[in-house]
């Protein structure tokens, strides 16, 4: 009777391997066709794609496509924070997956930039927020180099400890904390300064721009439902959204750079042998600590975004749980891509709040998703070139294998 359970379970185990090596495959071959068919494309033609990819995602919640947008929630809200989780899994991505630095404290760096804009321009001064988000980049830099320096000789699982306990000890010292607000917090955080030819009045912005409402087709522009360009309100997330996005195209940009460069090649051999590295002249502390303090001050852009967006913040908003959804997101997307790592955030964001609907069952889905990505896509949605091309040696060698045991 044992064995028979012994071999239903062996069974049922070679089903689901076989049913998730088939699903990994069927993705890998879809987006190397994809690729394949881009790649195969004249330059003028992928500059005219990108274009159109970057003005759809800018025109996103104004167009109100089916099935896409949020019903329980506001969907510019949504949109915007997965924007700011793109934003930090980006930053993140530097320091796990160009660098081989795991980091379970990131969520220090995104609370250090939201506060540093709370305090400068509410709680003890009153500095523009286009001063003030500068600062909060330029301190959050500080803090990574400061916690970077004595915790970068260690490695592997004592990093991972030590980065833990650096996320934990952010929020405790803010919560025992009177200058900074402790558990109360910093209200009424200004905006961001609008831009137009009537700010403060109710309309404001450069101009305003209608949704579009598929529900009363032919007429699907709904007059009544207006975004202001450039007006950051209360109500309307919209203006925030896109001023994320922008930060994260300018981010995006600057990490393509870093990456092709000396330094991006430097960080992948000490991500791949430090000792090796090491021993061919590259300074990896100085690498790694400079992976450090980079993605510690888009942690910290991210975070003071978010408190000229939300107005509000307090020691009980960066919790340890968030650092556990960044690292998430970039493993999730897979690291060391760069895209991979926007798609893992926009899943970690987004999918709650799709599945809202099912209101406590929702974050059961949500694991289920997480837990069927961890089996079936261990190396991410999108994993790197590297991976890909490995795991490609990997197959073919197991195949030559195959063949000669055969013969």
């Amino acid at each position: 009777m044992s064995r028979a359970t012994d071999a239903v379970a062996l069974s049922g185990q070679s089903a689901l391997k076989g049913i998730g090596t088939g699903i990994g495959t069927g993705l890998d071959r879809g987006f190397g066709a994809i690729r394949s068919f881009f790649g195969g494309m004249p330059k003028p033609v992928k500059i005219v794609l990108l274009v159109l990819g970057v003005l759809l995602a800018y025109a996103l919640p104004l167009l109100d496509l089916p099935i896409i947008p949020t019903t329980g929630s506001d969907f510019g809200g949504v949109l915007f924070t997965a924007a700011s989780y793109a934003l930090i899994a980006v930053g993140l991505n530097i320091v796990i997956g160009y660098a081989g630095l795991l980091d379970l404290g990131y969520v220090g760096f995104y609370a250090t930039g939201a506060y540093t804009v709370g305090i400068l321009t509410q709680y003890h001064w009153h500095w523009p927020f286009l001063l003030a988000l500068p600062m909060a980049i330029l301190v959050t830099m500080v803090f990574g180099v400061l916690l970077g320096a004595p915790t970068l000789r260690v490695r592997g699982d004592y990093l991972a400890i030590v980065t833990l306990g650096f996320g934990e000890i952010i929020r405790l010292v803010i919560h025992n904390t009177g200058w900074l607000g402790a558990a109360s917090g910093i209200s009424q955080i200004p905006p961001p300064p609008s831009i137009g030819p009537n700010p403060p009045g109710p309309d404001g912005g450069l101009f305003s721009i209608p949704h579009l409402s598929w529900g009363t087709f032919p007429n699907i522009i709904d007059v009544g439902h207006e975004t202001h360009f450039l007006k950051f309100g209360v109500l309307d997330a919209i203006p925030y959204y896109w001023l994320m996005l922008t930060a994260l195209a300018v981010v995006l940009v600057a990490d393509k750079l870093i990456k092709d460069s000396r330094v991006g090649r430097a960080w992948e051999a000490t991500r791949e042998d430090e000792d090796a590295a090491e021993i061919m002249g590259v300074p990896t502390f100085r690498y790694k600590l400079l992976a450090f303090a980079l993605g510690a001050c888009i942690g910290g852009l991210s975070g003071g975004i978010y408190a000229a967006r939300n107005g509000f913040v307090s020691p009980d908003t960066f919790v340890i749980i968030l650092s556990e959804l960044f690292v998430a997101a970039v493993i999730i997307g897979g690291a060391g891509n760069r895209w991979g790592a926007i798609a893992g955030a926009i899943v970690v964001a987004y999918l709650p709040e799709r599945f809202r609907g099912f209101s406590d069952w929702r974050m059961l889905v949500f694991g289920l998703a997480m837990m069927a990505l961890a089996i079936w896509r261990p190396q991410g949605i999108f994993p790197p070139r590297r991976t890909r091309r490995a795991l490609a040696a990997e197959a073919e060698i197991e195949e030559l294998e195959g063949e000669t045991v055969d013969v």
